[in-house]
């Protein structure tokens, strides 16, 4: 997918939204608990839901990882069912690899050939030939590790040189020479530092996790982020998935979604003029 289907798809919906997929079998509700496969039946009741609202979607493999070959056989079906009938879809592997060359071209051969995915997370921090592999591939993504909201991102990501010039920052900056299709992630819970990234990365689309349940402020975000283009794609998962754990799951997140979708027509109608 080219970043200008990107960008059209963001016109056409009004919305920047992705839906993150952190499904965890124990927070699913209980009427799903008997189908044979619940964490499927539950991504396809969702997706359903709040494709409308959405521009991509990102399964965390991490929950599906941890249901062993059960989880796998998820992930493949939700992947299949996106693929088959939201083919528009961005479609975003929350897989945050990152090793050394002749393991990466592995890994970019499961995410991208396999699996059919459109972009993957990667993390940077070992170099250039860790993420390589990934860029061979037409129009499939890279997106990088660049700031991260987690409590203890300040431990690495703001350490400075002596130029006062943060490890963060020079991730931004040295990557943007590996090659085409690189996207980063920026959380937004560091929203007044989404300033600095875009900066650093005026043309590049941003990853922005972290509102909703985290706390992250959807306007800070576009106010600090937003660049001509758009240039944005805000994930929430929490506050959408488990909004509800009734029989009437699927309409609650579509409710939640199109709240957010709302949010962020005003946003586009205010920094797209």
């Amino acid at each position: 997918m080219t970043a200008n289907e990107i960008f059209k798809q963001i016109l056409q919906k009004r919305s920047f939204l992705c839906v993150g997929l952190d499904t965890d079998i124990n927070k699913l509700p209980e009427c799903l608990r008997t189908d044979a496969d619940p964490v499927f039946a539950f991504n396809k009741a969702i997706i359903d839901a709040t494709a409308a609202f959405a521009v991509a979607f990102k399964p965390n493999l991490a929950f599906y990882e941890a249901n062993g070959e059960a989880g796998w056989l998820s992930l493949a079906k939700t992947v299949e069912y996106l693929r088959k009938n939201f083919p528009e879809i961005f479609l975003i592997a929350d897989a945050k690899r990152g090793d050394i060359g002749n393991t990466s071209e592995k890994y970019a051969e499961t995410f991208f050939k396999t699996m059919d995915f459109d972009a993957i997370t990667l993390s940077p921090y070992m170099g250039r030939d860790t993420v390589a592999p990934f860029l061979t591939y037409r129009d499939k993504w890279c997106i990088l590790l660049a700031l991260t909201s987690n409590p203890s991102a300040a431990d690495f990501q703001y350490i400075e040189d002596q130029n006062g010039v943060c490890l963060y920052q020079k991730v931004l900056s040295i990557s943007q020479n590996w090659g085409e299709n690189i996207m980063y992630v920026a959380g937004a819970t560091k929203a007044e530092q989404l300033e600095k990234v875009r900066a650093a990365a005026p043309n590049h689309f941003l990853l922005v996790p972290g509102i909703g349940a985290q706390g992250g402020s959807l306007q800070d975000v576009a106010r600090y982020g937003m660049n001509s283009r758009c240039g944005l794609l805000v994930s929430a998962s929490r506050s959408i998935l488990y909004a509800d754990s009734s029989k009437n799951f699927a309409q609650t997140a579509s409710q939640e979604a199109k709240k957010l979708q709302n949010e962020m027509d005003e946003l586009l109608k205010t920094c797209l003029r």
